[in-house]
């Protein structure tokens, strides 16, 4: 049998990793400034996340949601208390689209509507309903285009409030910084209109934090930055280091029902062991005050470089937009300067390194980037 050929591939096998950095078959080092799509939060085979994962499957690595799992108590606890939202219940799933797939349904029983206002270039996933609220439609197959979904253009407030009079929204769903659609950060005036706008006219706002939250941005959640509380949170990507999960955090105002939401896999006994070691490292490594350090230092430093037309994010979030295509300078980047990043478009470099990047790590990355940067004017 061969694989589903659906990825293209860069010609290198990574077989270790330890902190910012991974190691190919052949011992070649790279300043990973990526995180392998913004997952790795605390750091490649961090030892405290070995060892989570070693003592918990030698216990017990997965029983059904039908018996008690402290786990789950014990991190939606800890969660609660880290990111401020300790009055919100959680549900725990296996990725983000899975997430986003429940918050939409959540939204659509809550409200007995099905319509939904999303944000042009979003991205929220690549299933059923998660995948027919993001803005591309080369993934968007005829069973997913169901016509429930309304793109707007983002920080458009007016567009935005023009539909929610219309009475038969169930949800509004934003990214708190837009990944995929290139480091496009929502307004922190236009989220606060938003909440009100959302609460006036009886639709659940949804704010997707799975790249920009978990510490990414600064904060630990990008829309922290307006002040406001949405109605639905969902997370995936940094909650458990790599290890496959997600989970949804929902306003005391949604009353749960048995039956009403429902998973295999989710929250089992492994990962939630892993995603309470992500959270104790996140405290006693200060890692979300690290990420708005170092980021504010790579934002300020990239400003102005030639080449570069605009620098934007907040925290280890950052979009690099060239004047020109970046696939050459990140193939280059990869195999001539040893620096994973990202991309999203035609022209732009994401920056989405584990939250450990250390001031040193970061100007490695910067000498690196100015030297094919300044290659690429000549």
């Amino acid at each position: 049998m061969n694989l589903f050929d659906v990825y293209p591939l860069f010609d290198i096998e990574i077989d270790r990793g330890n902190g910012c950095h991974v190691y190919d078959n052949h011992g070649t080092e790279y300043l990973d400034l990526y995180g392998g799509h913004a997952v790795i939060s605390v750091g490649h085979c961090h030892p405290k996340i070995v060892k989570a994962i070693n003592e918990q499957a030698s216990k017990l690595m997965f029983y059904s949601n039908s018996v008690i799992n402290p786990l789950q108590q014990k991190l939606a606890e800890k969660l609660g208390k880290v990111s401020g939202y300790d009055d919100y219940q959680l549900f725990l799933v296996n990725s983000g689209a899975e997430a986003n797939e429940n918050a939409l349904k959540l939204a659509s029983f809550h409200t007995g509507k099905s319509r939904v206002i999303a944000y042009g270039k979003a991205f929220h996933g690549r299933t059923s309903a998660a995948v027919e609220v993001t803005d591309n439609p080369k993934i968007v197959s005829p069973i997913n285009d169901n016509g429930h979904v309304t793109f707007l253009p983002l920080n458009d407030i007016d567009a935005t409030i023009n539909e929610l009079k219309k009475g038969d929204v169930c949800a509004v769903i934003i990214e708190g910084i837009q990944g995929v659609g290139g480091i496009r950060i929502p307004s922190d005036d236009f989220l606060r209109v938003l909440r009100q706008e959302c609460d006036q006219y009886g639709a659940v706002l949804i704010l997707d934090e799975i790249q920009s939250g978990y510490g990414r941005s600064g904060k630990f959640f990008a829309h922290q930055y307006s002040g406001i509380r949405p109605d639905i949170i969902t997370v995936a990507k940094g909650i458990a280091n790599g290890f496959p999960m997600g989970g949804v955090l929902i306003s005391p105002k949604f009353i749960p029902e048995y039956g009403q939401l429902g998973t295999t896999f989710g929250g089992n006994h492994l990962a939630c062991a892993t995603a309470i070691a992500v959270l104790d490292i996140f405290e006693e490594e200060g890692l979300v005050d690290n990420a708005a350090l170092v980021g504010a230092y790579l934002l300020s430093e990239l400003q102005g470089l030639p080449g570069i037309k605009e620098v934007r994010g907040r925290g280890l979030m950052i979009g690099i937009e060239l004047e020109f295509p970046a696939k050459e300078l990140r193939r280059r980047l990869i195999f001539d300067e040893h620096v994973f990043t990202g991309a999203a478009g035609t022209n732009i470099v994401r920056l989405l390194p584990p939250l450990s990047l250390t001031m040193e790590e970061a100007e490695t990355f910067l000498t690196r980037f100015k030297r094919l940067l300044n290659i690429a004017q000549q």
